[in-house]
């Protein structure tokens, strides 16, 4: 069912009766939509997940489908105010513990969330961990920066594919540097977990991601 978070963002929430965990789940560059929705209702009941979909865009409404006017977006989004949304999107689940998974922009963000201290587990399938140049805005941070604050880097999950375009080698190795898990797919490009129906789907190394994300969200 479709919430309003207090900043008056839009947000699914998806419960289930007797959930052991929280997750929220912070969708790609493209937004919240069916695609994401779906994915929450599965987790929700495979897993018994209290589940929550949050839009990074808040009230922001699009003239057209083009990619170019997302990145403007984002480089217009405020740190402080997203996080904000993601804290009290978890306290809304109403259990503990919360977890924060994001893909592409959304797992960029959940690098960035991890310094919240609000999650006790952080996914991020092939977020950025450098900001690309059009999303650089006066109120987005890098996110290593903010990654190197973390008491705890083992608690973020990083999926990555070796051929990824937005997602560098140095920039894993760093990662990896700063003590985050990194779960590597060779020869997986951007955006291989997620959506079945892209040209980039592996199907193999998505299932052993979800394995290795469900092992991490453990409780």
């Amino acid at each position: 069912m479709e919430i309003e978070l207090a900043s008056g963002t839009p947000a699914d929430l998806h419960p289930t009766i007797g959930a052991k965990r929280g997750v929220v789940v912070v969708p790609d560059l493209l937004g919240r939509r069916p695609l994401f929705d779906q994915l929450a209702a599965s987790l929700a009941v495979t897993h018994n997940w209290h589940v929550i979909v949050v839009d990074l865009y808040r009230d922001h409404r699009f003239e057209t489908e083009s990619v170019d006017e997302r990145h403007k977006a984002i480089a217009e989004l405020d740190d402080d105010d997203v996080v904000a949304d993601l804290v009290d999107a978890a306290n809304r689940l109403e259990v503990e513990p919360v977890a924060l998974m994001g893909f592409d922009l959304g797992g960029t963000y959940a690098y960035k969330a991890a310094a919240s201290l609000r999650f006790d587990k952080l996914v991020s399938f092939y977020g950025m961990v450098r900001l690309p140049s059009q999303w650089r805005g006066p109120f987005q941070r890098e996110p290593l920066d903010l990654i190197s604050h973390v008491e705890d880097p083992t608690t973020i999950l990083a999926v990555v594919g070796t051929e990824d375009l937005f997602v560098s080698s140095s920039d894993i190795d760093q990662l990896v540097d700063l003590r985050v898990k990194v779960a590597r797919y060779p020869g997986a490009r951007h955006g291989f977990v997620h959506d079945a129906s892209a040209p980039e789907h592996r199907p193999k190394d998505a299932a052993d991601a979800w394995a290795q994300v469900l092992d991490h969200l453990k409780v």
